[in-house]
């Protein structure tokens, strides 16, 4: 399937209908650097509200300085309407739980796949109880991601919880490239690992 071509039909109907009210949509951000495209892109069309959660990130301390870079980049960009952020907890304990078994796995493998749910799935339910219209992830810009298991996973929970999966593949219309502009625009930093301890120790990049 071609994500952002569904994403195209979605926003032209956005478009269409021409109402003053926009949807909600809650974006799960990974990180400064990966929302600053789609926040760019999208904030036209929602009301966006970023979500940052991501147990998965170690050490705390690289957790926390994510999190600030991403809430200091909202406050910075200039945005035809508002973005609000939230912060999610710390979660840890429940990434290594989850992933219990995969600690040998190859990178962008099963291991990879459990913590891409972990995060959607907790997306998915702040979403609904949110009264959001949509939910998305802004993980499908890396080119280091598999867009097409993040879409398939996140369809998954949007049925669970009864909220809507926004489609995408952020990474297309040269999406990573803006990314990498903006972050240099912005003066944001750019880490040279996913995240989490095993991608660091492997010396991964995004």
């Amino acid at each position: 399937m071609n994500y952002q071509l569904e994403l195209d039909k979605i926003i032209k109907g956005i478009e269409d209908k021409s109402t003053a009210k926009l949807p909600k949509l809650l974006i799960h951000s990974c990180c400064a650097p990966c929302s600053s495209y789609v926040l760019e892109y999208l904030s036209e069309y929602f009301a966006i509200t970023v979500y940052y959660y991501n147990p998965n990130i170690y050490p705390e301390d690289e957790y926390i300085r994510r999190a600030k870079e991403q809430e200091e980049l909202i406050n910075k960009m200039l945005l035809k309407n508002n973005v609000l952020f939230i912060k999610g907890d710390y979660e840890p304990k429940k990434y290594y739980e989850l992933i219990k078994g995969h600690e040998k796995d190859s990178e962008g493998g099963d291991r990879c796949f459990i913590c891409y749910r972990m995060r959607l799935e907790e997306a998915a339910r702040v979403a609904y109880e949110g009264g959001y219209e949509f939910f998305t992830t802004t993980l499908t810009i890396s080119p280091h991601k598999n867009a097409n298991k993040l879409n398939e996973i996140g369809e998954e929970v949007a049925s669970i919880y009864g909220v809507l999966f926004l489609p995408s593949d952020f990474k297309k219309r040269n999406g990573y490239k803006r990314s990498i502009e903006l972050s240099e625009e912005y003066g944001l930093y750019r880490q040279d690992y996913c995240g989490c301890i095993f991608s660091q120790r492997r010396g991964k990049s995004r």
